[in-house]
């Protein structure tokens, strides 16, 4: 590769994110929030995608809507307000989950998250087959999990409000709150015993990676989310497995919801020869962008499983997708959320931000996986029965497969 197109690379990363808004599992109550895979601070894409929108809007019969609440509504509303109601408004007509207006306040909650750092109750949400509100886990040590909550817990109420109408976005907001403060949840455990818990937030920094070793000699990885660390500390665990002389990796990326592009092409790179396709961004038919692995491969050849769930999304499935078209590494799990599109992140003069779709992203084997997801090579479900004996079955079975 040449010095310029490593640098047009590296630029590249800089404005990249692989993020997701999940609607299988989220980092919950300020844990993590993303949304597709983003671009900094660019003003416009390629080529415009909205063709037929006037170069300027009318805005006769807005300001229409604007003295006929100013004139009638009884209540009380300041100008902010109805600016910033104007700007959510503006996004939301794209009909497109994924492209979002963002507040001042809302743009830094949102880079926080991307950093790891926020404050919640430490528990990751996701929805269930019946789109219930559920604790998809609630880590280890943390507010959620010493209060007594437990995975699967359907959460019913927050603060008195019932969840029936919920997005997760709508719980996340709820939920989540300045540290030392309470946020009240009713559950229904086991579909059929109300509890009421009553979870103080904390401050919460997590490491994105967290490693041990398996019995068998097998390395294990679990990687929470794509983060400013990721990098760095799978390189680590990669090298120190691979000094170990293990003879197998797990790469957990279950309930990982996503986060850097960067970091999901250096993790797969891992695995890859320099070269190796990772992924491709098209605008309609049209390639933009594509992106190869590194060439840091430590553990190229060692036998891998990735672990994939429903809660794996975006920056996970780009790494699930490529390590399996590469055929180096062979998924265990269920099928992954499916989130295969991109944003542009946009900051604006105000202190807020624009969060757009402008593209899509496609598998080292051609395909878009957005609202299909991945499907593993082995379908190894968890049952409900597994969670309340703590059994992991999809772990076990990537232990199997790397033992024979």
């Amino acid at each position: 590769m040449s010095l310029e197109n490593k640098e047009g690379r590296k630029r590249g990363f800089m404005h990249k994110l692989g993020l997701i808004v999940v609607a299988g599992v989220i980092f919950a109550a300020g844990i993590g929030v993303g949304d597709g895979r983003l671009k900094f601070n660019v003003p416009g894409g390629s080529a415009p995608v909205a063709n037929g929108l006037p170069d300027k809007l009318n805005y006769s019969s807005l300001d229409e809507v604007y003295q006929s609440v100013k004139a009638n509504y009884n209540g009380k509303l300041n100008e902010g307000q109805i600016t910033e109601g104007l700007k959510h408004g503006l996004a939301a007509s794209a009909n497109d989950p994924y492209t979002v207006y963002f507040t001042p306040k809302e743009a830094k909650d949102f880079r926080d998250q991307l950093n790891n750092s926020f404050a919640g109750i430490g528990a990751r949400l996701s929805k269930d087959a019946d789109g219930n509100l559920i604790i998809g886990e609630a880590i280890v040590g943390l507010p959620a999990d010493k209060t007594g909550l437990k995975k699967q817990d359907i959460i019913i109420e927050v603060n008195g409000s019932q969840t029936s109408s919920y997005t997760l976005d709508d719980a996340i907001g709820k939920i989540r709150g300045p540290a030392g403060t309470t946020v009240k949840l009713k559950i229904v455990r086991d579909k059929s015993q109300t509890l009421d818990f009553k979870v103080v937030r904390e401050n919460i920094n997590l490491p994105s990676v967290t490693t041990k070793t398996l019995d068998g000699n097998i390395g294990y990885i679990q990687i929470g989310s794509f983060a400013n660390d990721t990098t760095e500390l799978t390189q680590k665990a990669a090298q120190q497995f691979k000094d170990a002389g293990v003879k197998g990796i797990v790469l957990d990326l279950r309930n990982d919801p996503g986060g850097l592009l960067e970091a999901a092409v250096n993790v797969s790179s891992l695995w890859l020869p320099r070269g190796a396709n990772v992924l491709q961004e098209r605008r309609g038919s049209t390639v933009t962008q594509s992106y190869t692995a590194a060439g840091n491969d430590t553990l190229r050849g060692i036998p891998t499983v990735v672990l994939i769930n429903e809660g794996s999304a975006s920056a996970s499935e780009i790494t699930a997708g490529a390590l399996h078209d590469n055929k180096a590494a062979r998924l265990i799990g269920t099928k992954s959320y499916g989130k295969g599109v991109v944003q542009q992140l946009i900051n604006l003069s105000d202190g807020g931000q624009l969060k757009v779709t402008v593209a899509s992203w496609y598998r080292p084997d051609g395909q878009n996986i957005n609202h299909k997801g991945i499907t593993p090579d082995d379908l190894v479900k968890i049952s409900d029965a597994d969670l309340k004996a703590t059994k992991d079955t999809q772990l076990e079975a990537a232990q199997a497969y790397l033992n024979k």
